[in-house]
């Protein structure tokens, strides 16, 4: 089973920053794409940014010039730092993992996972 595990959010006041987390269980061996998504209330799930191994970052353009994602491939971890944050960037983020092979080999394309979600509130 694979997990991933979002952490890094909480409260924090516009213009402010927070990096966010997301490591994947110890049975992942590699994952080919891994990106970061956001829920706010009422609203559809959407993409804020995406990597991809050896491939470009691309970003919501809500956030460009503000957010950054970056990779550790050596601990399967993607990370999303989050800068000159908005209230308008308070939501749900999860991160979203699809590519993925496991200690016991590689799972199809398509077979994606998500991790539970950590809360970001932007508000003074």
């Amino acid at each position: 089973q694979v997990q991933l595990a979002e952490s890094g959010g909480g409260l924090v006041q516009p213009g402010g920053s927070l990096r966010l987390s997301c490591a994947a269980s110890t049975n992942v061996f590699s994952v080919y794409a891994m990106d970061w998504y956001r829920q706010a209330p009422g609203k559809q799930r959407e993409l804020v940014a995406t990597t991809t191994s050896g491939g470009p970052t691309n970003y919501a353009d809500s956030v460009k010039g503000r957010f950054s994602i970056s990779r550790d491939y050596a601990k399967n971890m993607v990370y999303l730092q989050m800068n000159s944050l908005k209230p308008e960037d308070t939501a749900v983020y999860y991160c979203h993992a699809d590519g993925v092979t496991t200690v016991m080999g590689a799972l199809p394309r398509g077979m994606d996972f998500w991790g539970k979600g950590t809360l970001v509130t932007v508000s003074s």
